[in-house]
């Protein structure tokens, strides 16, 4: 793998040197941290140390974060009609946007018929005025209306930022329940649950540097009911999510997320680094598209297209020039599809078909930019001849 170039951040960030020695140190000790003795009490500090490491990435309380698998698991445990009503009345319903990572269009324990899909701007931008009109829509018809919305604060393929917080204010006016689906913004933009108003947040490791396999559910102060497991029996992780935990994980993920608030300062550099590469593909590329790069987005990300191009044949050549991006969303089984995200914005089939990821992170540079528009350079030009012969 040497000399390659990877800039696939958003579909998982490279594990941080701080992150493999909290896993080795973990992996080091024995013992169950349900456990009453020295040896149990000794890894039960180590989580509950990462406990805090993590709330304070997003501004919660330490007794508030419950350990999971990853995002979709936090995300499937967060979509269920208990929690918004224990009583699960029949009438619960749940808003999500198009544009919502395949983990929340799922569903989660909502019935599909439960769910009130929102459409999203050119930009990529869940549509404010007509979530509103959903929702009050929904309770004016309902005699005691329970709901939830749920939206992320950035989106995974075009960087897009949502507006969490507006979201928030009309969520809490009507009395329901809001959860984020933070994995892709943590680490890369602040991230403050109180700031969002958000009831629950979701959260990965492996998008922050940290191991695969280990994720977050975050509760809000105000969000008094623990989440209806989706793993009972010994009811563990304040008994909403059960089994023993995945310790070196855990302590993995707490160091990268150390790591990753302290970065945060150095996002400055990478936004320099995608506006350098969008103008360099411009220059080559006059008809390429751009995604989202006319509203706020992360600092990070650049997902566009040239018509005519396959995004599939495009990462593949550049994968055999020694450079690593995605098509779209890396999250489906190695599926090379349409976005449905820019199906979502109104992006005709044959644009977003070309439609390719550039992710940066906290090891990009210059020289990666330089490679990466080297290697797209020699594409598009076979491209161009390619289309002038035939």
């Amino acid at each position: 793998m040497s000399g390659r170039i990877y800039l696939d951040y958003n579909a998982t960030a490279p594990a941080r040197s701080e992150t493999c020695e909290a896993v080795a140190e973990a992996l080091a000790l024995h013992g169950n941290p349900s456990s009453v003795h020295e040896e149990g009490r000794g890894v039960r500090a180590l989580v509950e140390q990462a406990r805090e490491q993590v709330a304070a990435l997003v501004g919660a309380n330490a007794r508030h974060v419950i350990f999971t698998s990853g995002g979709t698991e936090s995300n499937v445990t967060a979509l269920s009609p208990l929690n918004v009503n224990l009583n699960a009345p029949e009438g619960v319903v749940c808003f999500m946007s198009h544009i919502e990572h395949p983990s929340v269009l799922a569903s989660g324990r909502f019935a599909p018929e439960a769910i009130r899909l929102i459409g999203a701007n050119s930009d990529g931008i869940i549509d404010i005025e007509a979530l509103e009109r959903a929702i009050t829509a929904h309770c004016t018809n309902n005699e005691a209306p329970s709901f939830m919305v749920s939206v992320m604060r950035a989106n995974n393929e075009t960087g897009a930022l949502q507006p969490v917080a507006e979201v928030a204010g009309i969520v809490r006016e009507y009395g329901g329940i809001l959860h984020c689906d933070g994995v892709q913004a943590a680490g890369k933009i602040p991230l403050d649950i109180k700031d969002l108003g958000a009831h629950i947040l979701s959260l990965s490791g492996h998008k922050i540097g940290g191991p695969h396999g280990i994720g977050a559910l975050v509760l809000g102060e105000d969000f008094t009911s623990l989440p209806s497991p989706l793993i009972v029996g010994g009811g563990q992780e304040l008994r909403a999510r059960s089994g023993t935990e995945n310790v070196a994980g855990i302590a993995g993920f707490g160091a990268a997320a150390v790591c990753a608030a302290r970065g945060l300062e150095d996002m400055a550099k990478l936004t320099r680094l995608r506006d350098r590469l969008e103008a360099d593909i411009l220059a080559r590329a006059p008809n390429a598209v751009f995604f989202s790069n006319k509203t706020e987005r992360l600092p990070n990300t650049a997902n566009f297209t040239v018509p005519g191009m396959k995004a599939e044949t495009i990462v593949i050549a550049l994968d055999l020039a020694g450079v690593a991006v995605s098509a779209g969303a890396s999250c489906s089984s190695g599926k090379v599809s349409q976005s449905h995200v820019l199906v979502a914005m109104g992006v005709p089939e044959e644009t977003a078909r070309g439609a390719i990821r550039v992710s940066l992170g906290w090891d990009s540079s210059e020289g990666d930019i330089d490679s990466f528009i080297a290697a797209w350079s020699n594409i598009n030009e076979n491209f161009a001849k390619d289309r002038a012969a035939a």
